[in-house]
């Protein structure tokens, strides 16, 4: 469970609000507090939720980027 994810739609009122805000499926919503919040998401909670997620950190509720297998790895400096 991401419970920072979790944080992010019990603050928002919700699964089924936070299902309304993006005209989703609740299964989605509920997904996220398993998996975390899918960035462009997050990204628009960033501005359009400012004030109500203030203080939780979003980065940590955000999914991690799935890569597919014909990605290339990056190397790190």
């Amino acid at each position: 469970m991401n419970t920072f994810a979790t944080q992010v739609i019990d603050t928002l009122g919700g699964t089924a609000a936070v299902s309304r805000i993006f005209g989703i499926a609740l299964s989605s919503v509920s997904n996220w507090r398993d998996h975390g919040i899918p960035k462009s998401r997050v990204m628009y909670l960033e501005v359009a939720k400012r004030k109500q997620l203030r203080g939780i950190d979003l980065k940590a509720a955000t999914a991690p980027v799935k890569r597919t297998t014909n990605q290339p790895k990056t190397q790190e400096a």
